[in-house]
């Protein structure tokens, strides 16, 4: 579509808005509109990956103001700290990079706004490894996806990490759906995934007990895997620190210096770094921090996912990741397609390339079984709500696959933000106008499976980068790529854990019974490498709280290791920033 002929649609969305293309040949909508969903139906209209090498939309919401939190405090612990590689983001893709670049002699650190590391998507999803069967040949999503599963395995054992590739299923309603799952196959095994089967019902069974009454069989995806996404991040954070890399918590970007096209001062809540290259990992807020960089094509667009937590006891319901094809057609376009068979079938499989891969089942690997998510655009990138409608109807939905789906069983729930560009890809490159700057941006799912494999490209880059700069960049020998975690009382041996207890009697006082998360386990954190001093952080570290209960019965003593250990009063301990204590004194 010409520009002209773009502006004349536009205007009649509003009359205010506008398409101009700049000078890196990104095409930049400007204007006001009275609901974002116009903002994000005006940016899906001016598409046109061809033709521009990114979309920036900066239509504006009127009476709204787009913002990202920062920590409530400020200080001067990092002013005029001078480091090799910046990292900012501390999800999983911002760990990855930093573990990958403590392989070489470099000055690393790590910023996180958070209180914690994994605070936004990189905690918020459920864990699964993807085989990359529903991304384009041609996208980064295929290509870092399909590196990225074959790395799992390795990597997990490696950092001490829990794994497991039970594989996913994709179930045919019709006998139809069943051939276009057989075509979709014979397309995976062309992009280079392995162990796709097209399987009987009886066949399914097998592998998956819970294969729903309808399904006629359907396709299972032997490469499909689960992990733990948020203790993924925390593994590769410490494996980095181990090896020389730093990490600060509660550290947020506000604002960059640039000179000669590169950044040479980045300003934060804790003083002003100085970086030879900066890594943009910021996941929800990464265009912001491109615009910071004078580096900014393209713009990320939040859509919200929630997902419902079960009790282990109905985590039988899904042996592995489940769910009915997501490629079925309205009933306006089987009409419109109904005597063009061959359309019909490339319509169908188009639909499997949707931005969202819909609701399914998950078993964890802690046990659980999750359902969800759903997808929504939201303007709020810190918005980390849950409304009952959403849960009903992910529910509803969901119990096509499990009728058996009781919301009595429902422990918790969570919704975590995507940050997808409007072209639905990674962004992951060396900075276009600004040099120095390094893009690991737009990142939603596969981001858990792809930041292995995104984090090996970014360090070969930064490092041939570095050396064209004058720095000689040096293999870091002593490099140790295994990280042993500290002890899981519940999963060793009655010998080994009266051992342990023996060694240490805080390891024999259970304080979360649905968990049986010992005081000894939460001590660990406390004193990890990564030193974590939140309910929270101990929470997704050694899961206190993450049971039946929900930590009714031990919070109130999580709260009180926390403040002997760091000699502080029960009042001062926070559920994670410091604006959220959870005692104001005492009563008596």
């Amino acid at each position: 579509m010409n520009l002209l002929k773009l502006n004349k649609q536009l205007s009649l969305i509003d009359p205010s808005l506008k398409a101009e293309v700049n000078i890196d040949n990104c095409l930049v909508l400007t204007g006001e509109v009275d609901d974002y969903k116009l903002s994000v139906k005006a940016a899906k209209l001016s598409l046109d990956k061809k033709k521009y090498l990114g979309l920036i939309n900066d239509i504006k919401v009127r009476g709204k103001e787009l913002y990202m939190k920062i920590p409530s405090f400020s200080d001067i612990s990092l002013d005029n700290k001078e480091v090799d590689v910046l990292v900012i983001g501390g999800g999983i893709v911002g760990a990855s990079i930093l573990r990958e670049l403590s392989k070489y002699k470099l000055n690393t650190l790590l910023v996180e706004k958070g209180h914690d590391l994994a605070c936004a998507q990189s905690s918020r999803n459920g864990g699964v490894v993807h085989v990359g069967i529903n991304f384009s040949t041609h996208s980064n999503k295929l290509k870092y996806c399909v590196r990225g599963n074959n790395m799992y395995e390795g990597l997990c054992k490696d950092l001490d990490v829990p794994f497991e590739r039970k594989g996913q299923s994709t179930f045919a309603r019709t006998y139809f759906e069943k051939f276009i799952l057989r075509c979709v196959a014979s397309t995976g095994k062309k992009k280079g995934i392995g162990l796709l089967k097209i399987l009987s019902r009886d066949e399914l069974r097998k592998i998956e007990p819970s294969v729903p009454d309808w399904a006629k069989g359907g396709l299972w995806m032997g490469t499909g895997g689960i992990t733990c996404p948020h203790r993924m991040t925390f593994a590769m954070a410490e494996n980095a620190v181990e090896n020389g890399a730093y990490v600060s918590l509660n550290t947020a970007v506000t604002s960059m210096e640039l000179k000669d096209n590169k950044i040479i001062k980045v300003l934060t809540n804790r003083g002003t770094i100085i970086p030879k290259v900066v890594v943009n990992a910021a996941g929800i807020f990464s265009d912001m921090i491109a615009n910071m960089a004078d580096d900014r094509t393209f713009s990320i667009h939040a859509r919200t996912g929630t997902d419902i937590i079960f009790d282990k006891k109905v985590g039988w319901m899904a042996a592995s990741s489940m769910g009915k094809t997501p490629f079925t057609l309205s009933p306006s376009q089987i009409a419109s397609l109904t005597h063009k068979p061959f359309a019909f079938i490339k319509a169908t499989i188009n639909n499997l390339h949707s931005h969202s891969k819909g609701v399914g089942l998950i078993h964890s690997v802690d046990g659980n079984m999750l359902v969800g998510p759903n997808a929504d655009e939201v303007y709020d990138r810190e918005n980390h709500s849950t409304t009952k409608e959403v849960i009903d109807k992910i529910i509803e939905v969901q119990k096509e696959v499990q009728p058996l789906i009781n919301k009595n069983d429902v422990i918790a729930y969570f919704t975590g933000l995507r940050a997808p560009t409007y072209e639905e890809d990674f962004v992951v490159r060396q900075g276009i106008r600004t040099k120095n700057i390094f893009e690991a941006a737009g990142i939603q799912s596969p981001g858990i499976t792809a930041a292995p494999a995104i984090a090996e490209d970014m360090a070969i880059w930064i490092k041939d980068y570095l050396a064209s700069t004058g720095v000689d960049v040096k293999i870091n020998e002593s490099f140790n790529p295994i990280r042993k975690s500290t002890p899981v009382l519940k999963e060793l041996s009655d010998e080994d854990r009266n051992k342990l207890i023996k060694e240490n009697p805080n390891y024999g006082e259970i304080v979360c019974r649905c968990e049986e998360v010992s005081k000894g386990e939460m001590l660990d954190c406390l004193h990890s490498v990564i030193p974590v001093h939140t309910i929270d952080s101990i929470k997704k570290r050694c899961r206190p709280g993450m049971g039946r209960c929900q930590g009714s019965f031990c919070m109130p003593l999580v709260a009180k290791i926390i403040a002997d250990d760091l000699h502080i009063n029960l009042e001062d301990v926070v559920y994670k920033t410091q604006d959220s204590k959870i005692a104001f004194g005492k009563t008596k």
